[in-house]
């Protein structure tokens, strides 16, 4: 394939970052088109050897930017408060410990933690949350309502 072609394929790639700028993999194919239109011009290669090239540099190129704009930031079970934010109960919870909470402005399903058997924490009230595991919290009764129950 000619460079040009690669010149201008990179081109369109990063005018489309440009207009959608949440989607990485224009700006990756971008680059990607544009190191390899310099190779292409430089090196007379056989296109499917430019696209193989090309499909290497860009997987490259996405893999290393994930793993970039990922180091730093909190696992996804991670709380951003550890020592427990708080939600409030929406569904209250059964004799087994579990319910429903509204945390980070979305429903949740939670597990109360400790129990003694009696009501839990009826719709309204605050719990504590712990830990996420996957789509469930771990949660405990606010301390006032620990204290006094």
């Amino acid at each position: 394939m000619h460079p040009l072609i690669w010149l201008a394929g990179g081109g369109v790639l990063l005018l489309l970052e440009l207009l959608f700028p949440s989607v990485d993999g224009f700006l990756i194919g971008g680059v990607a088109a544009l190191l390899l239109s310099a190779v292409a011009a430089l090196l007379p290669l056989a296109a499917a050897l430019q696209l193989a090239l090309f499909s290497l540099l860009f997987l490259g190129g996405y893999g290393g930017l994930r793993r970039w704009s990922l180091r730093g930031r909190p696992t996804p079970d991670a709380l951003s408060e550890p020592g427990g934010e708080r939600a409030e109960v929406i569904q209250p919870f059964d004799e087994r410990g579990r319910g429903r909470v509204r945390w980070q402005g979305q429903s949740w399903a939670a597990e109360l933690l400790e129990t003694d058997g009696g009501p839990g924490p009826r719709a309204g009230e605050e719990v504590t949350v712990l830990r996420r595991e996957g789509t469930r919290l771990q949660v405990l009764a606010a301390l006032s309502r620990r204290t006094s129950g």
